[in-house]
C-alpha cells in the first residue's frame, strides 16, 4: 500500500515524466498484488469526495476544512514537494479509509462524551463510571447480569458488590469481570488496556482461560493476543481524571493516539520509525497544541499543521 501511495503522489506531480510513467508500468507488472493496491489507493482517494456531502450534513465545520487546499512550501524542489505530498496523501488516505471511524463506534451507545469532555454516570445498581474524552458506552442490566460494552475511549469503573449479578465490561475481543471495586479500561481501536486500582478483575478472551489482574497491575490485549501482566502506576492510570496524561518511555504512536482523543481532527505520523520514538512527559489534555509543540521541540521530528483538522508528524 505504501508503494501504491508513492506512485499515486508521483504521477500526480506536475513534474512527472514519461520515464516515471514507464517505471510505474513496470511496477504494476512486477506483482499481481500491485494492481490491486493501486486500485484500492484510487478508491480510497475517491472516497474523500464521497465523504464530503455526509460530513457537510453532520459536521459542516469538518466538511469545510476538508476542502482546504494544502500546498507545499513555496521554495521547494521536486523532491521536497513530493515528500510533502506523500505526507498529505498518507493523511488523506487515512481519513478516507476510516480515519473518521471515531464517529462510528458506539454511534447508538447509551452514553457518549465529546472531545475533552469528562462525564460521571450513576448506574442502576449503584455503581458509577467516569467516561473520558470521545468515549462511548452501552449497558444492559437485568435480573441476572450487569453487562456493559466500551465501544471506544476510556472509562473508570467503581463497582458496587452484588453477589447474584456479575459485573462485566466488553471491550474489543475481551471481557473484564469485576472481582473488586475499582478499575480502568482504555480502548484505542483493537488495543485494550485494563488497569486495576482496587482488588482484582478477571480478563478473558474467547477460547482462552481468564487471567486475574490484581491491584496495582494491568494487562494489555489486542485481538486474540494477551500480553503479560505488568505493574501499573495508579496515579498515571487515573491522571486523565485530572485532565493530565502521563507517559513513561511510551512510543510516540501511543502518545499521539491519546492526544488525538482530546482534539478535533487527526494527527498522522508519516513514518513508522518516528512512531517508535520513546516519550516521557506530562501533558494537559486541554492543551494538546502545547503538547505537540513540546514534542516538536524535544524530539527529532517535524510537526506540521496542514489544516486545523490535520497535523502531520514526520522525521526532521
Amino acid at each position: 500500500m505504501t508503494a501504491a501511495r508513492h506512485w499515486f503522489v508521483r504521477l500526480r506531480d506536475t513534474d512527472a515524466t514519461e520515464a516515471d510513467r514507464a517505471a510505474f508500468a513496470r511496477w504494476l507488472a512486477e506483482d499481481p498484488a500491485h494492481p490491486i493496491a493501486w486500485q484500492r489507493t484510487q478508491r480510497l482517494w475517491a472516497r474523500l469526495d464521497d465523504l464530503t456531502p455526509l460530513l457537510r450534513r453532520r459536521l459542516p465545520d469538518v466538511a469545510e476544512d476538508m476542502r482546504v487546499e494544502v500546498l507545499p512550501p513555496r521554495r521547494s524542489t521536486a523532491r521536497t514537494r513530493r515528500a510533502w505530498m506523500q505526507g498529505v496523501a498518507a493523511a488523506a488516505l487515512v481519513l478516507a479509509g476510516g480515519g473518521y471511524a471515531v464517529m462510528t463506534p458506539g454511534l447508538l451507545a447509551d452514553y457518549r462524551t465529546h472531545t475533552a469532555e469528562r462525564r460521571t454516570v450513576a448506574l442502576p445498581d449503584g455503581s458509577s463510571v467516569e467516561l473520558g474524552s470521545n468515549t462511548a458506552l452501552s449497558l444492559a442490566f437485568d435480573a441476572q447480569t450487569r453487562r456493559l460494552v466500551l465501544h471506544a475511549g476510556e472509562a473508570f469503573f467503581q463497582v458496587t458488590a452484588d453477589a447474584g449479578r456479575p459485573f462485566t465490561v466488553e471491550a474489543g475481543q475481551g471481557v473484564t469481570r469485576a472481582l473488586g471495586t475499582a478499575f480502568n479500561i482504555k480502548r484505542q481501536a483493537d488495543v485494550v488496556i485494563v488497569s486495576v486500582i482496587e482488588h482484582a478483575v478477571a480478563v478473558a478472551l474467547e477460547g482462552q482461560p481468564a487471567v486475574t489482574v490484581g491491584q496495582g497491575q494491568q494487562v494489555r490485549y489486542e485481538g486474540q493476543r494477551v500480553d503479560a501482566i505488568r505493574r501499573a502506576v495508579p496515579a498515571d492510570v487515573q491522571a486523565w481524571r485530572q485532565d493530565r496524561l502521563i507517559f513513561r518511555e511510551a512510543p510516540l504512536r501511543d502518545v499521539v493516539a491519546d492526544l488525538e482523543r482530546y482534539r478535533s481532527g487527526r494527527i498522522v505520523i508519516t513514518d513508522a520509525r518516528v512512531g517508535r520514538i520513546p516519550v516521557s512527559g506530562v501533558f494537559h489534555t486541554r492543551q494538546t497544541d502545547a503538547a505537540l509543540a513540546t514534542i516538536a521541540d524535544t524530539l527529532p521530528v517535524r510537526v506540521t499543521r496542514a489544516t486545523d483538522l490535520l497535523v502531520l508528524i514526520r522525521p526532521q
